[in-house]
């Protein structure tokens, strides 16, 4: 359970640097990272470190000042939670700021999974 725990913790690390090669050494080679959008109801399932590469240096470009603030994460066993606040600012220049969490589930001290969930925002018309 410690390594678990300390591979959260490296991962959320890699994040805030945006470091990719650290991100992708805390997935197993067959591990999976569910987006929170995509076609299918568990978002876009993306699926190995070289897709996940990608995706990860994709979102880097398009959100370069990103951050997952005000952080809490926990284990139990081959699970973990981390629930996280993204900050970012979209190309458009819009402001995204919500609530979200990742459900993890480990093997041998690497990711598995990485399920990503977030609360969406709508604001009332004036």
């Amino acid at each position: 359970m410690a390594d678990n725990a300390q591979t959260m913790q490296r991962m959320a690390d890699g994040f805030a640097r945006r470091d990719v090669d650290q991100i992708l050494e805390c997935f197993a080679d067959d591990g999976v990272f569910e987006l929170t959008e995509g076609p299918d109801p568990w978002g876009e399932r993306v699926q190995g470190t070289g897709a996940i590469r990608v995706m990860l240096e994709h979102m880097f470009k398009t959100l370069p000042d990103i951050q997952f603030a005000d952080a809490t994460r926990w284990i139990a066993g081959n699970r973990g939670v981390s629930e996280w606040t993204c900050i970012a600012t979209t190309p458009k220049g819009r402001r995204l700021e919500v609530r979200g969490c990742d459900l993890f589930t480990f093997r041998d001290g690497k990711v598995l999974r990485k399920d990503s969930y977030f609360k969406k925002v709508v604001r009332p018309k004036a």
